[in-house]
C-alpha cells in the first residue's frame, strides 16, 4: 500500500503540469453534461465531485513538496488567504481536519442529495440535507472557536502557484513517502559558461539602453516594489480577532443561516398554503449579520476580501424561492426564447435551459 502510494506521488510530481491541465479540462466538460442523456446530471456531478476530492489531495501533496523543497521560489507572492489558512493548518490539527472535513462535505453534498433522491423518499432526502447542514454548522462553529476570527472562505488553502514552476524532481524529493536514495557521485562536466569563450552571450535586458524601456518615473517604479502592511504582517494577524459579543453574534448568525433556511423550507413544504417564510427569515439574518459585523480598517485587506465575497454571495438568492419562481426564471426563459435561433448566443441559452430543471429539483445547486 505504501509503495503504491509513493509511486503515485512520484508520478504526480513528474507530470504535475499535465495532470493540472487534465483536471481543468474535465471540470469544464462537466458543465456541459446535464441534459445530454439520461441521468446526465448524476454523471456530471460524480465527475465534478471526483475531481474536487482528487484536486484537494493533490493540493495537499504539492503543498508538502513545495514546503520541503528549499529550491522552490514562487514567481507570484502567496495570496493573503493562502497565508492565513496555511498558517492555521500548520498550527493546530483541529483546524486542519475540521476545515478539510467541511470542504469535503461541500464537494460531495450535491452528490449525496442526488443519491438520496433516487434511492429514498422525499422526506428522507430532506432529513439528510438537514443533517448535512447541522454538521457543517458545527464544523464552522468549531473553526470559529479555534481561530476566534471571521471564517475565511474556503477554509483550506487554494492552489495559488503554477505547477510548471515546480523544480524538477530528484531522487531525494520526487516523493515525500519514498526513502531518499544514496546519490552516486558522477564526474562533473564543463560548465556552460566555460565551453566557448569566443561567442558572447546575449546582453541582459536590464543592460540594454534605456531607450528600449518605457519611460517610468522613479516614484512609479518604487511604488510597484514597495511592501504593503499586509505583506509584512504575521500570517495569524491577517484577520483580527473578534473583539466582543457583537462580533461573535454577527459570525454565528452568518454561520447558522443555511441551517435555519433549510429547516424553515422543510416546514413550508408541509404547509398547505405557499409561504415565503424561509426566504424572508434568511434575508433578515443576512442583513442583521451585515449590520453587526465590524468595519475593517484600510489595512485589513483579507477581511475586506472576505466581506466582499459574502456580499456577492447574496446574488444566489435570485435562484431561490419566490424570487426564482416569479422573477429570475421567467426572465431567463424569456432570454432563452429570444436567443434560441441566434448562433453562439443560442448555445448559452440551450445550456441554461438544461440547468433550469436541476435548480428546481435539487437544493444544493444553489446552496451557499
Amino acid at each position: 500500500m505504501t509503495l503504491s502510494r509513493a509511486q503515485y506521488e512520484s508520478f504526480l510530481v513528474k507530470n504535475v503540469s499535465t495532470i493540472s491541465t487534465l483536471e481543468s479540462s474535465l471540470r469544464s466538460i462537466s458543465w456541459f453534461l446535464p441534459g445530454r442523456f439520461k441521468d446526465a446530471e448524476l454523471a456530471s456531478e460524480a465527475l465534478a465531485t471526483l475531481l474536487n476530492v482528487v484536486s484537494m489531495y493533490h493540493d495537499t501533496l504539492l503543498e508538502r513538496i513545495v514546503k520541503d523543497n528549499p529550491r522552490y521560489r514562487p514567481l507570484i507572492p502567496t495570496t493573503l488567504h493562502t497565508r492565513f489558512t496555511r498558517a492555521w493548518m500548520d498550527r493546530t490539527s483541529i483546524y486542519k481536519w475540521a476545515s478539510r472535513t467541511l470542504e469535503l462535505i461541500k464537494f460531495t453534498e450535491l452528490m449525496i442529495e442526488m443519491g438520496l433522491r433516487r434511492k429514498l423518499s422525499e422526506k428522507a432526502k430532506w432529513r439528510g440535507i438537514i443533517l448535512l447542514e447541522v454538521i457543517k454548522a458545527a464544523l464552522r462553529i468549531l473553526l470559529l472557536k479555534t481561530t476566534k476570527r471571521p471564517l475565511a472562505s474556503p477554509t483550506i488553502p487554494e492552489r495559488d502557484f503554477d505547477p510548471t514552476t515546480l523544480p524538477p524532481p530528484s531522487s531525494a524529493t520526487s516523493s515525500p513517502t519514498l526513502a531518499p536514495t544514496s546519490n552516486v557521485p558522477s564526474r562533473l562536466g564543463t560548465p556552460d559558461h566555460l565551453r566557448n569563450n569566443h561567442i558572447p552571450f546575449e546582453p541582459h535586458p536590464l543592460l540594454l539602453p534605456s531607450s528600449s524601456h518605457p519611460e517610468t518615473s522613479a516614484e512609479e517604479y518604487l511604488a510597484a516594489k514597495a511592501l504593503t502592511t499586509a505583506s509584512v504582517k504575521p500570517s495569524f494577524s491577517l484577520l483580527r480577532k473578534l473583539s466582543g459579543p457583537r462580533d461573535y453574534l454577527a459570525e454565528i448568525i452568518y454561520i447558522l443561516r443555511p441551517l435555519v433556511y433549510v429547516c424553515l423550507l422543510v416546514k413550508d413544504k408541509k404547509s398547505r398554503l405557499p409561504t415565503n417564510r424561509a426566504l424572508v427569515v434568511v434575508l433578515i439574518m443576512e442583513f442583521i449579520s451585515r449590520n453587526l459585523r465590524r468595519s475593517p480598517s484600510s489595512s485589513a485587506l483579507l477581511e475586506k476580501e472576505e466581506y466582499a465575497k459574502r456580499d456577492k454571495d447574496m446574488l444566489w438568492y435570485l435562484l431561490r424561492g419566490s424570487i426564482w419562481e416569479t422573477f429570475t426564471r421567467p426572465k431567463l426563459e424569456g432570454f432563452i426564447a429570444r436567443t434560441v435561433q441566434k448562433p453562439l448566443v443560442g448555445l448559452f441559452g440551450s445550456l441554461a435551459q438544461d440547468w433550469i430543471p436541476l435548480i428546481d429539483q435539487y437544493y444544493y445547486y444553489t446552496a451557499l
